[in-house]
């Protein structure tokens, strides 16, 4: 049974890593999403990516690959040259009927900085752009409508760069990138910058988590 969902969005705070200010600003975006989908995101270092998703509930699986790239099941050292196309996405699935698309993209804007272009602080290349892989035509509306609403309100100082287009492809990423921040925590890129973020992403969605 299709269900329908309004998601609105209340205290719009942005929390990527020059805390960005922000203001309500994503209201009446609709679906009618059923029971699981799939969604693919780019934002950045994937390890940062998956910490924060795994989290969320209704997430039922977030797994880190390569997408919308030339060349046929990369590696990682293959993606890091920039020479492939792919970008460093995770690809989510979500129980729709407990968390909507609306508010995953909510979280993905808020939780890196969609306005630099192939660059997340630290991390340089085409494989750290920012970018939501659609599936289908429903997934493409909402994030269009989001990004609109957004651009509208003046968000941003400036301009976002989000690409948003169609999976191409998705190829997972090697087992040592998947749980990486619950397996290696301790390790220093961990602590130093995977960490902040997910403190800060727990501490404005707390009614989120799992």
């Amino acid at each position: 049974m299709k269900q329908f969902i309004i998601a609105s969005v209340v205290g719009f705070v942005l929390i990527s890593c020059n805390d960005y200010k922000a203001e309500k600003v994503i209201t009446n975006i609709e679906t009618n999403f059923t029971e699981m989908e799939t969604i693919t995101l780019g934002a950045g270092c994937f390890w940062c990516v998956e910490a924060i998703f795994q989290d969320i509930k209704g997430v039922e699986s977030v797994v880190s690959g390569y997408s919308n790239g030339t060349v046929k099941n990369p590696s990682y050292k293959e993606v890091c040259t920039g020479s492939t196309g792919h970008a460093e996405v995770c690809q989510l699935t979500y129980d729709s009927k407990i968390v909507s698309l609306a508010k995953i993209l909510e979280v993905f804007w808020q939780t890196h900085d969609p306005t630099t272009i192939n660059k997340q602080g630290a991390d340089v290349g085409t494989q750290y752009r920012s970018g939501i892989f659609y599936q289908n035509d429903e997934q493409k509306k909402i994030a269009e409508g989001i990004l609109k609403q957004l651009n509208e309100a003046k968000v941003f100082t400036n301009p976002i760069v989000t690409e948003i287009t169609a999976l191409t492809t998705f190829y997972p990423a090697e087992d040592y990138h998947q749980d990486y921040f619950d397996i290696n925590g301790e390790q220093p890129y961990c602590t130093a910058v995977i960490r902040p973020k997910v403190e800060k992403f727990k501490k404005t969605f707390s009614e989120i988590l799992k």
